[in-house]
């Protein structure tokens, strides 16, 4: 190697450097751009809550949980509702295990704030029963149950944007690949 070459060697480590803390960060930042969230604001207001909506079992949506859970996770199209007023998004999951049981809960996801709230749990005589700890939890938090969090990575959420439609929504569960294309 001569004396000529060594400046450009140095440019390349630098460049070879450089381009590995890149990668670095966009990898770290990878998984929190749910969690860009939006300042609160302290105008906003929930608006009234309408009844759980109806659902349908064999209709469900099926998204994507945790590797290390044996729950499928499902939503039916027709229970999402996006209120303009609030920016919530209503809906009602189902969360099932191998064995057959189901839990079912009406539920809203505050995007912009990365919270999540459950309003009734649905019981296996039929009737629904307002849920106990109604109040807004973080999709982040440390809950045994991270189903919300799942939905909002799924297409609930786009990052902390409340989606366009239901539509869009919707598509974006059923195409998980194609979801940030649309």
């Amino acid at each position: 190697m001569t004396s000529r070459n060594f400046p450009r060697l140095l440019l390349a480590f630098e460049a070879v450097r450089v381009c590995a803390v890149c990668l670095v960060l966009a990898l770290g930042t990878g998984g929190a751009a749910l969690a860009q969230l939006a300042p609160e604001d302290p105008d906003w207001k929930e608006s009234d809550v309408p009844p759980p909506p109806a659902f349908d079992m064999g209709k469900l949506v099926i998204f994507d949980g945790s590797v290390n859970s044996s729950l499928v996770y499902g939503v039916d199209p027709a229970s999402i509702r996006i209120s303009s007023s609030d920016n919530l998004i209503r809906y009602v999951l189902v969360a099932s295990s191998a064995s057959g049981a189901k839990n079912v809960m009406y539920e809203a996801i505050r995007c912009s704030t990365g919270e999540f709230k459950t309003y009734a749990r649905y019981s296996s005589d039929g009737r629904w029963s307002p849920a106990s700890d109604a109040g807004w939890r973080s999709l982040f938090g440390t809950l045994p149950s991270k189903h919300a969090l799942y939905f909002a990575r799924a297409g609930a959420c786009d990052n902390a944007a409340t989606p366009s439609s239901v539509n869009a929504l919707v598509y974006r569960l059923k195409n998980p690949n194609l979801k940030y294309l649309q």
